[in-house]
């Protein structure tokens, strides 16, 4: 009998810790749903405000509107092509860039340039497998390679830092030098669309070297039409001469748009002592230069996604976009550079080149997950070809950015941890 009372009690306690353990993991899956779906309409924000901003553009651009129309998009552009854009890259990276900040963070130029090379290889491929007209090859390059290292990070990074049970302590800090590494971010992300992939883009997308500019309606070409016959001379004679002949054919104007001179700028004032207290920081006597770049810089991004909307107008009444073109540039994006991403990151990590900071590990890995760059809708613009395909693709992409920038940025998270 005392026997049997034993079996039932041990048989009752096994139930009650199985009941237990069930409603033990029950709530830890609710637990972890509830932190996902936080984080979920955390990383929505910025893809919403960004689609809100389009939606707006694309009703001023609507016949019944016609605020936002061919000609004054086209001078809108211009003008985020010369002042805007080259003064939201000299703010932030005059603000970021010291030495120190340098040496500590050298490599993220690095990793940044290798998901913009990585990128436009994984878009050649798409090139390859969707045979796309000639004049989109470009587009699909430079979506696939220039991410928004701006904008979305700007927004993600507090969000995440003020979320509670966030791996990287305490918010305040986390907001501080996250905010930091975004904008070094920003600025080199900029340097490299202006320079690699603007000159990129032109080359794919006309052959033949020449890009038309709508603002003045001539063309700037790279390579000059003056062709020179080599003379009867030595080797050494011949190697000086292409030289200069190459030299003389390089159209400067196209390498050094004016975003990548004012990068410049801001790297002279940044890593030069006396220039940067004499115009960064509150207490700078010349402080008042810096701050109007700033304010100037601040329009950059909404007057971009307006232009945006707004050609997405004339993609949305017929573009001819294949949609395999689309799921190219999504599956590239949001699913291989990632993955390329993680194995980049942490490598580098496991060799010593990247320290064992989790935030700034956690920077270098959104950089490879973030949606195409806003920019591209102003190159297209400026090559008079492809504004319509660009903002469609441009238009799903972010569409589709809430998806990926919930479950990459907590997959990183762990990882990083």
């Amino acid at each position: 009998m005392l026997l049997g009372n034993s079996e039932s009690f041990s048989i009752n306690q096994r139930i009650r810790r199985s009941i237990s353990l069930f409603l033990s993991i029950l709530r830890s899956f609710y637990s972890m749903t509830m932190r996902l779906l936080d984080l979920f309409i955390t990383s929505s924000i910025p893809v919403a405000k960004i689609l809100l901003i389009t939606g707006i553009g694309f009703y001023l651009a609507l016949d019944q509107v016609n605020i936002l129309n061919h000609d004054a998009r086209k001078q809108l552009n211009n003008i985020v092509f010369y002042v805007f854009s080259p003064s939201l890259v000299a703010s932030s990276l005059s603000e970021t860039i010291t030495y120190e900040s340098m040496v500590k963070m050298w490599f993220m130029p690095l990793n940044v340039l290798l998901t913009f090379i990585i990128g436009s290889f994984l878009g050649w491929i798409v090139i390859k497998i969707t045979k796309p007209p000639s004049h989109l090859r470009g587009i699909i390059v430079g979506c696939c390679a220039a991410g928004n290292l701006g904008n979305m990070p700007l927004i993600i990074i507090p969000a995440i830092c003020n979320e509670k049970g966030s791996p990287f302590g305490d918010p305040e800090s986390c907001e501080k030098f996250g905010l930091g590494y975004i904008a070094l971010s920003m600025a080199i992300g900029a340097i490299y669309i202006w320079t690699y992939v603007y000159n990129l883009m032109r080359m794919l997308a006309n052959p033949a070297g020449e890009t038309a500019i709508n603002s003045t309606s001539s063309t700037m070409p790279l390579i000059s039409p003056k062709v020179e016959v080599a003379e009867q001379v030595g080797t050494w004679g011949k190697v000086k001469q292409r030289v200069c002949s190459v030299a003389e054919k390089i159209n400067l104007r196209t390498i050094f748009a004016p975003s990548t001179i004012a990068a410049l700028i801001a790297l002279a004032v940044g890593l030069n002592p006396l220039l940067r207290k004499l115009l960064v920081g509150n207490t700078a006597p010349l402080r008042v230069i810096e701050d109007s770049v700033s304010l100037l810089g601040d329009g950059a991004i909404p007057v971009l996604t307006l232009i945006v909307g707004g050609n997405l107008l004339n993609g949305l009444r017929g573009s001819g976009i294949n949609k395999s073109v689309i799921m190219g540039v999504v599956v590239v994006r949001y699913l291989l550079l990632p993955i390329l991403g993680v194995f980049i990151v942490r490598g580098a990590h496991y060799l010593g080149l990247v320290t064992s900071e989790p935030l700034y590990q956690f920077v270098l890995l959104l950089q490879y997950v973030v949606p195409p760059a806003m920019n591209l809708g102003t190159i297209t613009q400026l090559f008079g070809s492809g504004e319509s395909e660009c903002s469609v693709i441009l238009f799903w992409s972010y569409a589709l950015a809430s998806v990926s920038l919930t479950v990459w940025p907590t997959f990183f998270m762990w990882l990083v941890a």
